[in-house]
């Protein structure tokens, strides 16, 4: 599908905000975050341990009297340095531009299928740094197939799960990992729209590196576009 069609599609499917977690927004407890490489807050956060990460989005939580903070889509990160499944020497190669929306919240918060669709995989990507278990399901609007993808789960959230299972708009589909399975992150949903999933399964693409991003931003346009945050 060309990525205006895409856009076309995606835009079109529904005049109000969607639902990806099972926290109703009512204006005013989900409230934006900036963790890019630009933010100087950042700065005094060690971001390589997930204590400290986790207790830096509990406290941006509690100042901003919210319950999910959420924001990412091509932000430019640091904290992808920790992990070798991410960092590379080169500055063209290094994946480091986030594809997707994080929504961060409390552990075991339930997360929604956006759309009406089917299970297309899952898997547990177990790298350090990696989404941990994630769910891939494939929708069909007006004729046209594209993908979503819900990373950071619980394991257990994989358990109920085959192959072509339907899931309806709005159904809980898992619950969000600790940080001990869902790749050393705080408890969080990392959440991106793909048109062309490229043979991939239970995975895909969630962060990369400068020479690619072109191809990725129309790949994988902006969640935001159904959620409307």
């Amino acid at each position: 599908m060309k990525s205006d069609m895409f856009l076309e599609v995606l835009r079109a499917i529904s005049e109000y905000p969607l639902k990806v977690l099972d926290v109703p927004n009512t204006g005013d407890n989900y409230v934006a975050i900036d963790l890019s490489e630009t933010n100087n807050a950042l700065n005094k956060v060690d971001l390589t341990c997930s204590k400290n990460f986790s207790e830096f989005i509990k406290d941006y939580l509690k100042i901003n009297h919210a319950k999910v903070a959420f924001g990412g889509y091509l932000e430019h990160r640091n904290l992808y340095r920790r992990s070798i499944h991410f960092n590379q020497k080169n500055e063209e190669t290094e994946r480091n531009i986030h594809l997707g929306i994080d929504l961060w919240c409390d552990e075991k918060t339930g997360v929604v299928s956006v759309l009406d669709g089917k299970v297309h995989s899952y898997k547990n990507n177990a790298n350090f740094g990696d989404y941990g278990p994630t769910i891939i399901l494939e929708h069909e609007v007006n004729n046209f197939s594209f993908y979503t993808l819900y990373g950071h789960l619980s394991l257990d959230s994989l358990s109920k799960w085959h192959v072509g299972t339907t899931v309806k708009q709005g159904e809980v589909i898992g619950y969000l990992g600790s940080s001990e399975v869902n790749g050393d992150y705080p408890p969080h949903l990392h959440f991106q729209l793909i048109n062309d999933l490229q043979g991939f399964s239970g995975d895909y693409v969630g962060v990369c590196n400068k020479k690619d991003l072109e191809f990725y931003k129309i790949n994988c346009p902006d969640p935001n576009v159904l959620l409307n945050l």
